[in-house]
């Protein structure tokens, strides 16, 4: 399923509308303000609260959480060294490792588990919309984890831009 994202929030307190690919509000990220650390659900049209992503406090690298259930459900991360692509993990509760490569710039990612198996892509290339690239899950994937590791990333990314243009 191809889904249609907001690129980047510009502040904590905006929430926007994840569409699907009919342009139904599939999904609606709530970025929440008067909290600790940044964080963002994402909620189905009824306001169940699905995933919750958060900043973590505590981290070499940038970090985000997401959370589901209560429970931490995956970690995505920066990674140490990336010469030739923008690099990330996302480390699963289950302890699998996915690798996220691709261009930042460009918003283009591909999400693989080990074997390069492609679970999900994200592409700015899908849009002529301004501000919104696509997230395209794999069949038999979890749409909302992967939604939330490509709201993560452009979170991680947009945190980045701001401290260097301090």
């Amino acid at each position: 399923m191809r889904y249609a994202v907001r690129e980047k929030l510009f502040s904590i307190g905006d929430d926007y509308w994840i569409t699907d690919e009919r342009g139904d509000k599939a999904f609606l990220v709530d970025g929440k303000v008067l909290r600790l650390r940044q964080t963002l659900e994402i909620q189905d049209p009824g306001g169940r609260v699905l995933v919750t992503v958060r900043k973590k406090l505590i981290a070499m690298h940038e970090s985000m959480e997401i959370e589901e259930d209560g429970a931490l459900a995956a970690t995505v991360r920066k990674a140490l060294v990336s010469p030739l692509h923008h690099r990330f993990t996302v480390e699963l509760a289950d302890g699998r490792e996915l690798d996220v490569t691709g261009s930042i710039l460009d918003k283009e990612f591909e999400i693989t588990a080990g074997g390069g198996q492609v679970l999900a892509r994200i592409s700015r290339a899908w849009f002529r919309i301004r501000d919104t690239y696509g997230v395209d899950v794999a069949p038999g994937q979890d749409d909302v984890l992967f939604l939330a590791i490509a709201v993560a990333l452009d979170r991680i990314q947009h945190d980045e831009d701001e401290r260097a243009r301090q």
